[in-house]
């Protein structure tokens, strides 16, 4: 199953795990408590394709893909209605990966990509203090840089491109403040506008998979 494919079976997985949990116990469950903090570490699969290698001045086999990373979120829940609980908050991430060539192989360099992005966050919640599933989004500024070793940096790297993030998730507290917690992610970033000797970066989507805790 290829890493994209994955993403929707994990958030189909989440709701079915988390909502039987409401269900199985006599007493009303609690409610989602008032805060919740993640940290996750996280698998971004970067994109890789000829006009992105192409806006830095680069090959296509000079692009890393995939890489290791982290991402945090801080969410209050100051309202219930219904079956949903909405959530007001913010995260953030950063993500890197770098590729080195086999001494073997000439012409081609190595180099870094390095993807930071912070906003608030606006998310549904369906579940109870024991465990719930979420879908979530917001809009804010990210960075994404590539470069290849030896070089500079080029003001594409620098650039603050507008970015949209989406998914969702779940979280199970085993313990009374503690649970294991997952997150499937989409950022769909804008195409630079930064002066360049070469190309705009494209119009891109990136998915960041990631698990960790959470703690209320």
């Amino acid at each position: 199953m290829r890493f994209g494919r994955l993403a929707p079976v994990l958030l189909i997985s989440a709701f079915c795990s988390v909502w039987p949990l409401d269900a199985s116990g006599q007493e009303p469950p609690p409610r989602i408590p008032f805060i919740a903090a993640d940290i996750h570490a996280t698998v971004p699969k970067f994109p890789a394709s000829d006009n992105l290698a192409a806006s830095r001045g680069m090959t296509l086999a000079e692009l890393p893909g995939r890489g290791w990373g982290l991402h945090g979120t801080v969410t209050i829940y100051p309202l219930k209605w219904h079956a949903i609980t909405f959530g007001l908050g913010g995260e953030v991430t950063t993500n890197r990966a770098t590729y080195q060539p086999d001494a073997t192989i000439t012409g081609v360099r190595g180099s870094e990509e390095k993807f930071v992005y912070a906003a608030p966050q606006l998310s549904f919640n369906f579940g109870s203090g024991h465990g719930w599933s979420y879908l979530s989004g917001g809009i804010g500024p990210s960075t994404w840089r590539i470069v290849p070793d030896g070089s500079p940096a080029l003001p594409v790297d620098e650039e603050r491109l507008k970015t949209i993030n989406y998914g969702g998730g779940a979280r199970w507290f085993a313990k009374q403040h503690l649970a294991f917690s997952f997150d499937v992610r989409f950022y769909a970033l804008n195409p630079s506008t930064a002066p360049s000797p070469f190309p705009p970066s494209p119009r891109t989507t990136l998915l960041i998979i990631g698990a960790g805790v959470s703690v209320r």
